[in-house]
């Protein structure tokens, strides 16, 4: 049985699409299976695979996605998992898979989210656009030594779930990422384990992001306040007591 399904959202990322899958073949030693999610039939990233010569060495499910975008994509993964540990892995990352086996042995030791961290040792961020950057690095500041996360890149979409995590944490976000964000400090509140591992997220090379700052910054704003909530929630109910 696959102890890990990793999903990968995928919009015309035939550019991409092998040479992430074969970081993942060569690093992943963990028994995996790889849902890839996409939108249309007329997507470029099945034409790619159709060439790819290692597929027969690989557990390969296409998932047709149910919803609309990015977001609906990864929700409907997350219908079609069976395994005990999820993953949402980016598209065009021929980077990070040498650090799937870290986070799996996080879950293994206990935590429900083993989340990838470009802040801490090992971890590095490189070719971010300014704004972003600023953004993302202002924010995992803050989330960490002041609203207490206990990860060091809580905007990080790049984590892994238990089973548990995912049947047990109603998901209210409706579009983007920031129901990775979601997860994580809904997790936190419930006093649920939270690990890390170093990451390096490099700008793509290949195609473009869909990465919208404008347009999910009020998304993420709804669950980074939640975050800074979780503190003085906790001690209003320890007062209670």
């Amino acid at each position: 049985m696959c102890q890990l399904d990793i999903i990968i959202p995928v919009y015309n990322e035939g550019e991409n699409i092998i040479n992430v899958l074969e970081s993942l073949r060569i690093s992943v030693k963990t028994p995996f299976r790889i849902l890839i999610c996409y939108d249309h039939d007329t997507d470029n990233t099945l034409e790619a695979l159709k060439h790819y010569d290692q597929a027969s060495q690989l557990k390969l499910t296409l998932v047709k996605n149910r919803g609309n975008g990015a977001f609906g994509a990864v929700m409907t993964g997350f219908e079609e998992t069976t395994a005990p540990a999820i993953l949402v892995f980016p598209a065009d990352d021929t980077t990070n898979a040498v650090m799937l086996d870290r986070m799996y042995e996080k879950i293994q030791q206990g935590c429900d989210i083993a989340c990838a961290s470009r802040f801490i040792p090992g971890g590095c961020m490189k070719g971010c656009p300014w704004l972003k950057d600023i953004l993302v690095r202002t924010a995992a500041f803050t989330l960490h030594y002041i609203a207490g996360i206990p990860t060091h890149d809580a905007t990080n979409g790049f984590r892994m779930f238990s089973r548990r995590v995912i049947e047990q944490i109603p998901i209210e976000t409706q579009e983007g990422w920031a129901f990775s964000l979601e997860l994580l400090v809904k997790a936190h509140r419930l006093g649920w384990k939270i690990g890390e591992v170093p990451a390096r997220w490099i700008e793509r090379t290949y195609g473009k992001s869909n990465f919208r700052v404008f347009k999910w910054v009020p998304i993420y704003l709804r669950w980074y306040f939640y975050a800074f909530a979780t503190p003085f929630r906790r001690k209003y109910v320890a007062l209670k007591q």
